[in-house]
């Protein structure tokens, strides 16, 4: 009897992007917040948020060529895509606090 072996897509880069990612915008954010809103935390943070934008997007579009590419993949990549973009609300619900307080 021969056994079929799923291959799930082995790229991990795009994981380790999120959660890099994430954990340095909540250390930025939690550092803006308790240095009362000083403002050369953010001579820090714009740099990162660019590239961030940068990166992020790249890492989206190669994800995307590989959604349409592989198609016994696609249910891997699309959680990998997901996981991507659930950053966008984290930053955005980042930016709606320190506004507002």
């Amino acid at each position: 009897m021969q056994t079929i072996h799923k291959k799930l897509s082995e790229e991990t880069q795009s994981i380790e992007l999120v959660i890099g990612t994430f954990i340095i915008s909540t250390v930025l954010f939690a550092f803006y917040m308790f240095t009362n809103k000083n403002a050369n935390v953010l001579v820090f943070a714009f740099p990162f948020v660019v590239s961030t934008l940068l990166l992020n997007g790249i890492m989206l579009f190669h994800l995307t060529g590989r959604f349409i590419k592989l198609y016994d993949e696609r249910k891997d990549i699309a959680i990998k895509i997901l996981l991507l973009l659930s950053n966008i609300p984290i930053a955005f619900l980042y930016y709606i606090i320190a506004i507002k307080s």
